[in-house]
C-alpha cells in the first residue's frame, strides 16, 4: 500500500509551528473525560490472547483484503483542529468494517456529529479519550449512536469557529446538526429537518492503552487505534519512515499496522486527517519501539455494537454481526422529522 522510499532522501527539514489540537489531562477531566479511562474495571483489552505477531501486519492489505475506510481531510472547507474526532472516527469505522468482513458499501461516519454534539473537543482541540467515552454513553443512554456522513456532512466548523462559514449557521446539538436533509429549493416550499430514525452506530466498550507492545496486540485482535503523535515535525513530511524523538503529543490519528523495513526497521503505518495529497498519499510511517512522535504514550480502542447495514427488504442483516435494519425515509424526510 506504501512505497518504501528512504527516510533520509524524502524527509524534508520540519517547521515546528504546529498549533496543539490535544488537550492535557487538566483540560480533559475538566471537560468531564475520564483521563486513559476504560468503561470496565477489567479492560478486555488485558484477555486479548498472547500470540506471536507477525514482523508485518496491516488491516489496508490483510490476507488481499483491504479493510480501511476513507482518508479524510480536517482542514477544508476551512481549517480545524478536529484531529481528535477523525482519528477516532476514521479507527471505528475500519472496525465496523471488520466485523462486515469487507462486505458491502463502507460505513462511513460523521465527524461533524461528535463536534456539534460531543463537548470533548472543538475545532480548537479536543481529547484523545472523549469521542468513545462521549459515544458509549450516547449508545446506553438513548440506544443509538453516531450518524452517518450522508445524513451530517464535515463542515469543519464548532460552535465557537469564526473563519469560514462558521459563523454564518447553527452548530448546536439540535436534531437537524445531528442527521438531517432538505426537501426542496426554499423557492417551492422547501424545508430543511432533522431525522427522527437515521443510519447510526454505537458502541459496546472502550478503552486506554499505551506502549508498542499493547498496540500491537489490540490493532491484531481487533482492529485500528486512534493515538495521539507530536505532528511538529511532519508538517512537511513528504515519505519515509520518520524515526524523531518529538516533544510532546499535539495532534491525534489512527494506527492501522506495521511494517517492516531492510533500512529503517519496523514502522507503524498511520494514516492522517490531512488528506492524499500530504505524505504517502495521506499516510505516514513512524519508527516502532521507540516511541518516536510520542506515538506509543496515548491511544484509545472502542468495540463496535449495534450499526445500521441495509433495508429490511435485503432481509441478511442478521448476517452482519451487530448489524441493525436500517429505517427507510422518504426522498424529503417528511416520515423521520424529528
Amino acid at each position: 500500500m506504501l512505497s518504501l522510499v528512504s527516510f533520509s532522501a524524502a524527509f524534508v527539514a520540519p517547521d515546528h509551528t504546529h498549533t496543539s489540537e490535544v488537550w492535557g489531562q487538566a483540560q480533559t477531566e475538566k471537560a468531564g473525560v475520564v483521563w486513559r479511562g476504560n468503561s470496565s474495571v477489567h479492560s478486555s483489552h488485558e484477555m486479548l490472547a498472547d500470540v506471536e505477531l507477525p514482523k508485518a501486519f496491516t488491516w489496508g492489505d490483510k490476507d488481499g483484503v483491504n479493510y480501511l475506510t476513507m482518508s479524510r481531510n480536517q482542514h477544508i472547507p476551512q481549517y480545524c483542529g478536529s484531529c481528535w474526532a477523525h482519528g477516532s472516527v476514521s479507527a471505528l469505522g475500519d472496525r465496523i468494517k471488520i466485523a462486515r468482513n469487507a462486505q458491502g458499501i463502507d460505513v462511513n461516519l460523521a465527524v461533524q456529529h461528535v463536534l456539534n454534539c460531543g463537548g470533548v473537543g472543538s475545532c480548537h482541540g479536543g481529547t484523545v479519550d472523549g469521542p468513545y467515552q462521549w459515544l458509549h454513553t450516547l449508545s446506553k443512554t438513548t440506544g443509538s449512536g453516531i450518524a452517518y456522513e450522508t445524513s451530517n456532512p464535515y463542515l469543519a466548523c464548532s460552535s465557537e469557529s469564526t473563519g469560514g462559514i462558521c459563523p454564518h449557521m447553527d452548530w448546536t446539538c439540535s436534531a437537524e446538526n445531528i442527521a438531517r436533509t432538505c426537501s426542496t429549493f426554499i423557492a417551492n416550499d422547501g424545508f430543511c429537518a432533522g431525522l427522527s430514525s437515521y443510519p447510526n452506530a454505537t458502541i459496546t466498550e472502550y478503552g486506554s492503552i499505551s506502549g508498542a507492545a499493547a498496540m500491537a496486540k489490540e490493532i491484531y485482535h481487533r482492529g485500528p487505534i486512534s493515538c495521539g503523535i507530536d505532528a511538529s515535525p511532519i508538517l512537511k513530511y513528504t515519505g519515509g519512515v520518520n524515526s524523531e524523538e518529538g516533544s510532546g503529543v499535539d495532534h491525534v490519528i489512527s494506527v492501522v499496522g506495521w511494517g517492516d523495513d531492510a533500512e529503517a526497521g519496523q514502522y507503524w503505518i498511520v494514516r492522517n486527517s490531512w488528506g492524499e495529497y500530504w505524505g504517502e498519499m495521506g499516510y505516514i510511517r513512524v519508527a516502532k519501539g521507540n516511541n518516536a512522535l510520542k506515538l506509543e504514550e496515548q491511544c484509545s480502542w472502542a468495540v463496535p455494537g449495534a450499526f445500521t447495514a441495509m433495508g429490511p427488504a435485503a432481509g441478511s442483516a442478521a448476517k452482519v454481526p451487530g448489524a441493525a435494519l436500517n429505517f427507510p425515509c422518504y426522498e424529503d424526510g417528511s416520515n423521520c422529522k424529528a
